[in-house]
């Protein structure tokens, strides 16, 4: 039994869900998310008895069983996507590396020979303040899966902490080469 997924997922007031057979579509302030759901497992709107909306996520058969709570996790990352927005930030460190942004396009002078141009994907937003970059938008997926690219650009080296890191990553940085002494 999946505590995860037999836990119901509060829908908050300005949010509507429509579910219609196997796609799940999530509108909210910030956008719409919609999704298709795994065979075998079913979403339905609820009321509570204080009257509040709630999902509630099922299985039909015990095979469906690894996706019940995978599910419900991904109806819940809709639901905050659409309300608050998800975002990630990078902070660049190295001497002469700038980064700026034009539109959708992310300029990136990373110590190599030639200028990185990276197109932001649909729906994401690059914010630069100093050294941070801050990608953000409604889909977790696709934020997460954005940072990551960028970030394996230049990844962060354990010597001097060049490059990409999450600003809430902790690199271990290694000593450097020993001076010899006889």
């Amino acid at each position: 039994m999946s505590r995860i997924g037999k836990t119901l997922i509060p829908v908050p007031e300005g949010v509507i869900v429509t579910i219609d057979g196997g796609d799940v579509a999530i509108k909210g302030p910030k956008g719409e998310l919609s999704m298709k759901l795994v065979s075998g497992v079913v979403a339905e709107q609820r009321k509570t008895d204080e009257g509040a909306d709630v999902l509630a996520v099922t299985i039909e058969t015990e095979e469906q069983s690894a996706m019940w709570g995978t599910t419900r996790a991904l109806l819940t990352n809709m639901i905050a996507g659409v309300t608050t927005g998800w975002s990630k930030s990078l902070e660049l460190n190295g001497v002469g590396f700038k980064m700026e942004v034009k539109g959708s396009l992310l300029k990136m002078r990373l110590g190599f020979s030639h200028e990185i141009e990276y197109n932001l994907p649909e729906g994401i937003v690059a914010t630069i303040e100093n050294n941070i970059l801050t990608i953000s938008g409604i889909d977790r997926q696709r934020v997460g899966q954005t940072s990551a690219e960028i970030r394996a650009f230049k990844k962060p080296e354990p010597y001097k902490g060049k490059g990409f890191r999450y600003t809430d990553e902790v690199i271990r940085r290694k000593a450097g080469k020993a001076a010899k002494t006889e």
